[in-house]
């Protein structure tokens, strides 16, 4: 069975190296991008990608102005996005689910939820 690509986008190293080291050692393959322009243009190749982490909350482009960008482009339509964000608030889940992501996690992440949500894909 081949492993499942996971593009994580998020601004702090940190982040991208603990979900990396976390996602790795349940058998996912991990790409990363800094930014989200960087992500974009990634997501315009023919780059597999099975599911998208990103961090809502980044300078430039957010988590919010580029879901919708990821989803026009044609061949990420469906790729599933699941927002990862600190703000925990009353109304951010709905906020991120509205901007176009199938599904939305908080930090500190909950791997086992995480694992549980691309467990879907």
């Amino acid at each position: 069975m081949q492993k499942k690509r996971i593009l994580i986008i998020d601004d702090d190293t940190r982040n991208i190296f603990a979900l990396t080291a976390t996602l790795r050692a349940k058998s996912f393959d991990c790409l990363s991008c800094t930014n989200a322009q960087d992500a974009l243009e990634l997501l315009k190749t023919d780059e597999v990608v099975d599911a998208i982490l990103i961090d809502m909350m980044m300078p430039e482009m957010d988590g919010y102005e580029a879901i919708p960008r990821i989803k026009n482009i044609e061949k990420r339509v469906h790729t599933p996005i699941i927002s990862v964000t600190a703000q925990a608030m009353v109304g951010d889940r709905e906020k991120c689910l509205q901007a176009g992501a199938t599904d939305y996690i908080s930090k500190p992440v909950d791997v086992d939820r995480l694992l549980s949500l691309l467990s879907r894909v």
